[in-house]
């Protein structure tokens, strides 16, 4: 059975209208508490380790490690929530977290040796809980048929967005202002705190659903050559994260002036989320391959200047112009998987892209700790160019990967997230659905 939702200009669904959504408000702050440490952990173990070894480079190993851990964690812990529900998988994924974060702390505070820090840092990484994934699974079961979803998958990635940027700049004010170990502390108190009370939110919660019966199995979001290209251009916006993160730190213990990191990177956050707010808002008449391909080549030429830099003034203006560029790439390569992956593989296709980022994160924090004890901070930002530049010419030549495949939009309730309605042409409308009356059929 199908129906038609359609919206016009005179009543386009807003931010505001999304959040007086009955029972929204309950899931998406302590949801957002519990995700913000994800961008807090990576740079609290750079600047904790780094402070008690007097290493980049071990602290990078350190922070990789747990980077690692997360990213092969995260699909399975998203295929384990569809199983058995959002509750039952976070509160012991949360105490798990919690205590291995305090682990850790402890053992760097004593002075342990980089490899009992690295074993360590395999459970804090690998117990990150994945929030965000669960967060846009109940939007779209409390929002099922409705004409507020692509509001709700935009005000996601913006979300996203600010817990990617915000995160490591409290983590940094925290390490530099306060102590080296209370960023750490800090993330595992939020994903504690945060993740129980999200989880009794069991009202909006999805419905778990059980393996398919007769052994049938569900395809695997890996399956599907879109999101594997999605991964690479993921994976290259982590290594901008990671190799920002310490080559800033660098470069402000090079002028004599370690604080300056915090106001680096606050201005960097600050191109991030100014971009990230206007993406969630524009009503694009251009379709998102499209964005996605002009938006990273953007962010290469950006990143490929970064090692140029030799004063705060020019590194910061760099910076603030890499930070406009991330948004684009970032917030239109999730709002793609809606029209590239079936619905019964969608959550674990999140997980994958937040594993990516992860992934991209701890191995250019690995390798820009590696270049900036040996050279300095200039040879750290070369990283950033370098994972850009390899995402982008993978973009580029695999590119008809990311053409949409839905020709409708597909509620599917065990999967928790709708499927994206097909792009509308450009001199008619917006792809998203929303500023024109729009049909939008509905199975």
């Amino acid at each position: 059975m199908t129906s038609a939702v359609t919206t016009d200009k005179s009543a386009r669904p807003g931010y505001g209208q999304l959040l007086r959504t009955p029972g929204a408000i309950g899931f998406v702050l302590p949801g957002f508490a519990a995700r913000l440490p994800f961008g807090m952990l990576t740079i609290s173990i750079l600047l904790l380790v780094q402070h008690t070894s007097g290493s980049y480079g071990s602290a990078g190993i350190v922070a990789a490690v747990t980077g690692v851990s997360m990213a092969l964690s995260a699909p399975v812990m998203g295929k384990f929530t569809d199983r058995r529900g959002q509750s039952a998988v976070l509160v012991p994924v949360v105490l798990m977290h919690a205590t291995a974060v305090s682990t850790l702390v402890a053992l760097a505070l004593l002075g342990a040796p980089v490899w009992a820090l690295a074993l360590a840092a395999v459970p804090a990484g690998a117990s990150v809980p994945q929030v965000g994934p669960m967060v846009r699974a109940r939007w779209a079961a409390k929002l099922e048929g409705s004409p507020l979803l692509p509001t709700a998958a935009a005000f996601e990635s913006v979300t996203d967005e600010f817990t990617f940027v915000v995160g490591p700049v409290l983590a940094t004010a925290l390490c530099t202002g306060v102590h080296p170990a209370a960023g750490l502390i800090t993330e595992a108190a939020l994903t504690l705190a945060g993740g129980l009370v999200f989880a009794a939110q069991r009202a909006t919660q999805p419905k778990a659903h059980a393996a398919p019966a007769g052994g049938e199995k569900h395809a695997s979001a890996l399956s599907f050559p879109g999101l594997r290209v999605l991964i690479v251009a993921f994976l290259g916006i982590g290594a901008v994260f990671g190799g920002m993160q310490v080559s800033l730190a660098a470069f402000s213990n090079e002028i004599g002036n370690p604080g300056a990191n915090g106001l680096l990177y606050g201005v960097f956050a600050a191109g991030n989320m100014t971009a990230g707010i206007a993406c969630g808002a524009i009503a694009w008449k251009i379709g998102p391959r499209r964005r996605l391909l002009l938006g990273y080549a953007g962010l290469t030429v950006a990143a490929s200047v970064l090692w140029t830099a030799h004063s705060m003034i020019l590194l910061g203006a760099l910076g603030l112009v890499v930070g406009l560029c991330i948004a684009p790439a970032l917030i239109t390569g999730y709002t793609m998987i809606e029209s590239l992956i079936p619905a019964n593989a969608r959550t674990e296709a999140f997980t994958w892209l937040t594993g990516a980022v992860a992934f991209g994160q701890a191995t250019a924090v690995t390798l820009a700790g590696r270049l900036t004890d040996a050279h300095g901070s200039s040879y750290g930002f070369l990283v950033p160019m370098a994972g850009t530049v390899l995402a982008l010419a993978t973009l580029l030549a695999l590119r008809s990967s990311l053409a949409p495949k839905a020709p409708s939009r597909i509620i599917n309730s065990s999967a928790g997230t709708p499927a994206a309605a097909p792009e509308v042409p450009a001199a008619r409308g917006n792809e998203r659905g929303v500023g024109h009356r729009v049909p939008v059929t509905v199975d």
